[in-house]
């Protein structure tokens, strides 16, 4: 995963000045049928009439990995999501700030009826 410009200048902050930087106190994870880029420019999936919500996530952090402790699991698609090509780590449920975002390994159409799942542990954020 590649963070987003935001928190590229929050992390620079916190390590390189005394400027104080206010830390997410949850995370959502999001669906995208384009490539959210560091501007969080992309497109995420419709929340209208399709059931689709961002979906909370918590992490273990062991070294230089972040990784998703338990399954994620969005809701049943009442309508078509598109076809899903990224996922995006948001502070907040709906608006909010993109901290880091990937493609997927394989894009997946989500039609009427599919549930989008992501098991634990295969989501992972790395530092180098």
């Amino acid at each position: 995963m590649s963070f987003s410009n935001t928190f590229e200048t929050h992390v620079l902050n916190y390590v390189f000045t005394a400027t104080s930087v206010t830390r997410p106190t949850a995370w959502y994870v999001a669906l995208f049928t384009s490539d959210p880029a560091e501007d969080a420019s992309g497109t995420e999936v419709s929340t209208s009439g399709t059931a689709y919500v961002r979906k909370t996530v918590s992490f273990t952090v062991s070294g230089n990995l972040a990784t998703n402790s338990g399954a994620i699991e969005f809701p049943t698609a009442t309508a078509s999501f598109g076809t899903v090509t990224h996922i995006g780590v948001f502070d907040a449920s709906t608006s909010g700030n993109l901290i880091a975002y990937s493609a997927l390994s394989a894009s997946k159409a989500i039609a009427t009826g599919d549930v989008f799942r992501i098991p634990a542990g295969d989501l992972d954020i790395t530092l180098d």
